[in-house]
């Protein structure tokens, strides 16, 4: 620290430094301590840095500000504050993306006794007595979760994902689905909806599977039980993005749920769709 504090001094004001390195057995008594002293313009004194009992050589810097000699290193003060500032900047800036380009961990979670499996990021918790099979959050965006619905058995015979027909059939009862779930009995309230992607794929099971994007955003009014309509300003409440997972097997329909909103869905696209590719299910056993 102290060696940076003296190049920066050095760098604030035009000095020559010549530097001195002597061996404190060699030619000081080992009783004698030494300190560093250094001099500038712009302080009113000299800078006298604290000896250092534990170092094994020891320095003396003399600074020399004789305004005819030559000047071994000299920076105006304006371009040396714009380089600093730059230094910082870059540096916090590199920090940032090699924390953004960090690898996310996933774990397995595999449900033997209804019969799927799926990973999710390793920092997600598990929240129990949630309205789902399973369901799992981001401990810090609280908006952002994953869950799974499986049908009863009892009350359904599904063969195939095909039987809720093509993939943009099934998106359409995923979004009323999302929607009815949504419904708000609060004044005011609107709620504007689009279906993104439908796709289908066979995964390494042999298996088909249904994906399904949408958006919904919801709207309130600040103010709902206001008499005129400009005291009743509407302001968007949230944006979300919903990825649904379809497949079948047991003759039950399984659902995996992604919720994320809008803004953090683009940062984490890449994540949430490993978490959407490793969703199978499974046969049970007898």
């Amino acid at each position: 620290m102290s060696a940076f504090f003296m190049v920066f001094i050095s760098l604030l004001n035009p000095l020559q430094v010549d530097v001195t390195m002597a061996n404190c057995l060699g030619f000081r008594p080992p009783s004698t301590s030494v300190a560093t002293v250094f001099r500038s313009p712009v302080l009113s004194s000299a800078a006298v840095l604290p000896p250092s009992s534990s170092a094994s050589c020891c320095f003396s810097i003399s600074c020399n500000l004789q305004s005819n000699q030559t000047k071994a290193f000299e920076v105006p003060r304006r371009n040396l504050m714009a380089l600093i500032l730059s230094s910082c900047i870059f540096s916090q800036i590199e920090g940032n993306a090699a924390f953004a380009q960090q690898s996310v961990e996933f774990r397995e979670f595999i449900d033997t006794f209804d019969g799927y499996s799926f990973n999710y990021p390793k920092n997600w918790i598990q929240v129990r007595g949630a309205n789902a099979d399973i369901f799992f959050r981001d401990p810090f965006v609280l908006d952002e979760n994953l869950s799974v619905e499986v049908s009863s058995p009892s009350s359904s015979s599904y063969k195939s994902v095909e039987d809720l027909g093509p993939p943009e059939e099934a998106g359409k009862k995923v979004l009323r689905q999302y929607l009815t779930e949504f419904m708000s009995t609060r004044l005011g309230v609107r709620r504007e909806s689009s279906i993104l992607s439908t796709s289908s794929r066979i995964a390494d099971d042999g298996k088909m599977y249904y994906q399904i994007e949408v958006n919904i955003k919801s709207y309130a009014s600040n103010n709902e039980l206001a008499v005129m309509p400009q005291d009743r300003v509407v302001r968007k409440e949230w944006d979300r993005r919903y990825l649904s997972v379809l497949g079948v097997e047991n003759n039950q329909l399984y659902e995996l749920r992604l919720q994320v909103p809008e803004n953090v869905f683009v940062e984490e696209e890449n994540d949430l769709r490993r978490v959407m590719d490793s969703f199978r299910v499974n046969k049970l056993s007898a």
